[in-house]
């Protein structure tokens, strides 16, 4: 029998007004027409702005290629499970039969998926400001613990060991166009891993035009 939320309630930091909206965060569409999905849907936009903004204030030096890469990271299914089971969700999920039977309490698509729908309702009974608090709160330790050492690692790394460690094809860099005198030059690269859609990088050297194309594709692969 699923249990009673109050103790999750109490984690997250919020009482809520209406409990309503409690119980319909924890119920699965495999549970009923009354479920977790559009509450899923909200949840998601306004995780979204709360982490965007934060490492925004975070890293006022980071470009936009840095920002996208640490909220894709931050954001991810495996990252919204991995606190959805620091809170131990799965014991107050309401699922169908079907879902119950087959491990769904325990699975990380449910699971992330209940996570941004009570981010969803505490946005909906506390207003952004509560859902924001509730997100930073949760999310503080792993912000805190962003690796400084991986930021400091050029793109061109990051996307092999990326790679690699998926057991996938190493990166192609292609230059696709050289303008300028010889000395003011400027390379458009770019950058093909397997059958992802290619991206293009651009700089004053081969170097930083595979750097930025790196980048792209890294965000490309962690959206």
């Amino acid at each position: 029998m699923t249990k009673s939320p109050e103790p999750l309630a109490k984690k997250l930091g919020h009482n809520f007004s209406d409990t309503t909206l409690l119980q319909q965060a924890l119920t699965h569409c495999s549970a009923g027409s009354v479920n977790n999905e559009r509450l899923e849907f909200l949840g998601d936009a306004v995780l979204g702005c709360v982490i965007t903004d934060e490492l925004y204030r975070r890293y006022p030096q980071a470009h936009e290629g840095k920002l996208s890469r640490l909220r894709a990271n931050l954001v991810r299914r495996e990252s919204l499970a991995a606190v959805a089971r620091w809170l131990d969700i799965g014991q107050y999920l309401h699922l169908g039969t079907g879902e119950r039977k087959s491990g769904g309490h325990h699975r990380d698509s449910i699971l992330s998926d209940a996570m941004e729908a009570l981010l969803g309702a505490i946005y909906l009974d506390g207003g952004f400001d509560a859902c924001r608090t509730c997100i930073l709160t949760l999310f503080s330790d792993v912000l805190d613990s962003l690796s400084e050492v991986a930021a400091l690692k050029d793109a061109k790394t990051r996307l092999q060991e990326h790679l690699q460690s998926r057991h996938l094809a190493l990166p192609e860099y292609r230059v696709t166009e050289v303008t300028g005198e010889a000395h003011a030059q400027f390379f458009k690269v770019e950058c093909h891993v397997g059958d992802t859609e290619p991206t293009q990088g651009q700089g004053k050297n081969r170097r930083y035009a595979e750097q930025d194309a790196a980048e792209k594709m890294l965000t490309q692969l962690l959206e």
